[in-house]
This record gives structure tokens, C-alpha cells and sequence, in this order.
């Protein structure tokens, strides 16, 4: 059945996805989820989330057909809170990239079904997977409608087309760089370095008006007028 003979899909459907596996898959989601959010925080043409179930098959008669990446991003769409990502009702946009967060648990069927899905229904561009114990990290660019592997630079970093970023593993967090090489900051981050300059460039400050203070002086305990 097609979406045409569907008289009243359905437009609020729940995400229904269980509890993260680890405080590792949090924190790994809301760093990937707040750097991307912060970089591109004029943009208004685009939807990223962690943890949400994607629906995606309107044929299956009691909508048990999704699946919820741990992290998503959907381009060329309206930047705004969802319950759930119902493809029917976003102009059947699948996300353009994947991060799947593997565990011990998951790790076969995210390499292996969840690819095949990706792959063949979702169509999704770019996949990438990440390890946050062993630190495997993998990407994947589909070509012909096959997932090929994405080269990695020699620090281990791959391109994705589709952000126009790398990823990259950094401290053992799988982090954004810009094609500059330069990392892609969380807000607090940003907010810390910002400080840290100003912190700077006053230190800087105090230091020449010292300097200048000692050179006062002693140019007055020379008998010479600084004002001269």
C-alpha cells in the first residue's frame, strides 16, 4: 500500500527506543549532538538527534517497522523539535548520515543489519560506527548502492561529504574537524577558550602598564621628566 492509499497516516507517533547501553553512549551522543548544533548554529535547514525512532514503513499495519540510530542528521530540512522522524510526513527524507555507538551487545547487528538497512532501504550516504571502549571507528559512503569504505587520513580522521567535516577520534571521543584540521567545539568549550583569551590579553595588559609604571620611575629617579 502505498502512501496515497493511506487516507489518515498517522502524524505524532513516539519515539519508542530503550535506555542508552552507557554513560559512554550519552555522552557520546550529546557531544555529537551539541558540537553539530553549535557549528551550525545560524543554520535553520537541517535535524539531528540521538536516540529517536526513525518510521519508516507505512505498509506495516501496527507501525512496528522503525529504527533509532544512536546519532542522525537529515539535510535540506526545517530545524525543529520532533517526537519521532516519521518519513511520510518529511517528504520522505531518510538521514543523510549515521553514527551508530557500538557496544559489546550491539555491535554484530551494527555492522551487519543495520548496515544492510542503511544500505538498502534508508539509503543513508554516509555511515559511520565508533567504539567508545576499544575506540574502532569506522565510515562508510554509499557508491552504486553499495556502502564502501571512506579512506582515513593519517590521524585516523574521515571525510564526510555530506557535513563537509571529518570525524575523528580525539581523547577517546569521536569529535568533528573542520577541513582546516581544526576541532569543532562544544559551546562550553568555545565559551572556555573565548575566556582564556580575554584572561590572556588582560594578563598582557597588567604586564605593559607595570612596565611602563618601572619605567616611569626610574626615569623620574633619573632626574628626567616622562611627560618630556
Amino acid at each position: 500500500m502505498t502512501l496515497a492509499q493511506h487516507p489518515y497516516p498517522p502524524t505524532d507517533l513516539l519515539s519508542d527506543e530503550p535506555p542508552l547501553e552507557s554513560s559512554l553512549h550519552l555522552k557520546q551522543i550529546l557531544l555529537l549532538l551539541s558540537c553539530l548544533e553549535w557549528f551550525w548554529r545560524e543554520r535553520q535547514d537541517f535535524f539531528a538527534a540521538g536516540n529517536l525512532s526513525i518510521y519508516y514503513d507505512l505498509d506495516d499495519p501496527k507501525l512496528r517497522r522503525f529504527r533509532g540510530p544512536d546519532f542522525f542528521v537529515v539535510l535540506n530540512t526545517d530545524r525543529r523539535e520532533r517526537l519521532s522522524w516519521m518519513v511520510w510526513e518529511e517528504d520522505n527524507k531518510y538521514p543523510n548520515v549515521i553514527v551508530e555507538i557500538l557496544s559489546k551487545k550491539t555491535a554484530a547487528i551494527d555492522r551487519n543489519q543495520k548496515k544492510q538497512l542503511y544500505q538498502d532501504t534508508f539509503k543513508t550516504p554516509e555511515y559511520f560506527w565508533f567504539h567508545p571502549r576499544t575506540l574502532e571507528f569506522m565510515g562508510l559512503s554509499l557508491e552504486a548502492g553499495t556502502y564502501t569504505e571512506i579512506t582515513a587520513t593519517s590521524q585516523g580522521w574521515r571525510w564526510s561529504q555530506e557535513l563537509e567535516l571529518y570525524l575523528g577520534v580525539q581523547d577517546t571521543k569521536l569529535r568533528y574537524f573542520t577541513p582546516d584540521g581544526v576541532m569543532v567545539p562544544t559551546f562550553l568549550e568555545e565559551t572556555a577558550r573565548q575566556e582564556q583569551v580575554i584572561a590572556a590579553a588582560q594578563l598582557r595588559a597588567e604586564q605593559e602598564t607595570l612596565r611602563a609604571d618601572r619605567l616611569v620611575a626610574r626615569l623620574r629617579e633619573l632626574g628626567i621628566d616622562p611627560d618630556q
